[in-house]
């Protein structure tokens, strides 16, 4: 006989349905927030005080009202418990799952928390805090096999669990369908944009998908160092075709970096790796070459010689300029330090070019945890 509890949640669950009739697709709940929102770029927030009765609601000071979803958290006792959030979704659709965490000393204790997420029962990640105001941000693409999915906060060895925001965002088609989706779902490493005008991050409603692209001129530990000399911004504002299984945003593909002097090196840390990866790189030719000019290159892996096999000519590949070419790799192991180049062939002309690139790692999915209940 379900308990007084789980058909509360239920009945929770419903009202939650309704409230994102109004922005299909999308479901965006301010934890901690007593009102509902619209923010600075449209997204609709809704309070979560009427679809949890666990935990405890505090207040923080932000003062960028783009942030105002920031200014409120709900947390949890520091016991063996699990707190789930709990949403409906429709069955064989992939979902965006995004949860954030900003800390911002709200216990005035000044210690860091320390805690698991998961998905349902499956491992998520370990939500480390190591800086007071700046949030902590996870990100899964799952394909959902029940009609409900859970998020669920545990374990914290320090601190107390706690969550800033939860977001949900529906892919339509086969965006991000994987051969191995029933088996693993898609945890976020690094979704970049490169050649960004300035530190903003590009999301909705330029991404009609509200996937968050992260500028490469973000200054953090370990993030895109290692650049080669030579390396240069470009844009254009010219319309870029990405009308294709991904559909990155143009404005993400409108910005690119050059290698000016025939390569583009990077290095960062790949969160949650080594482990098997989804990974691709977005591509358009936004620079108008002569006719005699030439743009080709390889990927160059240190240790993994198969890599630098192909050799991407994207106006060619992509069947013209201003056109998106999206290769990559549906399933291959990666390191932690993850260390690459792009690097010019011989008989090229111009250096490399980078719009954007993505990394998932491939997360196995704990048996029964899809129809896991709270």
């Amino acid at each position: 006989m379900a308990s007084a509890a789980a058909l509360l949640l239920q009945l929770q669950l419903l009202l939650l349905l309704s409230l994102s009739a109004a922005q299909p697709g999308f479901i965006s709940l301010d934890c901690g927030g007593a009102d509902d929102y619209t923010d600075g770029i449209g997204i609709q927030w809704t309070s979560d005080a009427k679809l949890v009765f666990g935990g405890q609601a505090t207040n923080l000071p932000v003062q960028n009202q783009l942030q105002k979803q920031y200014s409120t958290l709900r947390y949890f006792p520091a016991d063996n418990s699990k707190y789930c959030y709990t949403m409906n979704v429709r069955t064989r659709t992939r979902y965006l799952v995004r949860a954030s965490f900003l800390y911002g000393n709200f216990d005035n204790s000044n210690v860091y928390p320390k805690f698991d997420l998961s998905l349902g029962a499956t491992p998520w990640s370990t939500v480390i805090i190591d800086d007071a105001d700046t949030p902590v941000v996870e990100e899964a693409i799952i394909l959902a096999a029940a009609p409900t999915l859970s998020v669920c906060l545990s374990n914290a060895s320090t601190g107390q669990p706690f969550i800033s925001t939860l977001e949900l965002r529906q892919f339509n088609g086969s965006l991000y369908y994987t051969d191995y989706e029933a088996q693993f779902f898609l945890a976020l490493s690094a979704r970049i944009n490169f050649g960004a005008d300035g530190n903003k991050s590009v999301r909705y409603p330029d991404d009609p998908f509200d996937r968050i692209w992260e500028s490469d001129s973000l200054r953090r530990a370990n993030y895109l160092v290692d650049v080669a000399p030579g390396t240069e911004r470009i844009t254009t504002t010219k319309p870029v075709f990405v009308g294709t299984e991904l559909e990155p945003p143009e404005k993400v593909m409108q910005t690119a970096v050059i290698g000016q002097n025939g390569s583009l090196n990077y290095r960062l840390d790949l969160e949650g790796f080594p482990g098997n990866a989804w990974a691709v790189s977005y591509f358009a030719e936004i620079e108008d070459l002569a006719p005699d000019e030439t743009r080709k290159f390889k990927l160059v892996v240190p240790g993994m010689p198969l890599f630098s096999k192909p050799t991407v000519d994207v106006e060619e590949n992509a069947q013209g300029k201003y056109r998106l070419y999206q290769p990559g790799y549906t399933n291959v192991t990666l390191p932690f330090v993850f260390s690459f180049e792009f690097k010019k062939t011989n008989d090229s002309s111009k250096g490399p070019i980078l719009n954007a690139m993505e990394i998932y790692k491939h997360v196995q999915i704990t048996m029964g945890s899809r129809k896991h209940h709270v």
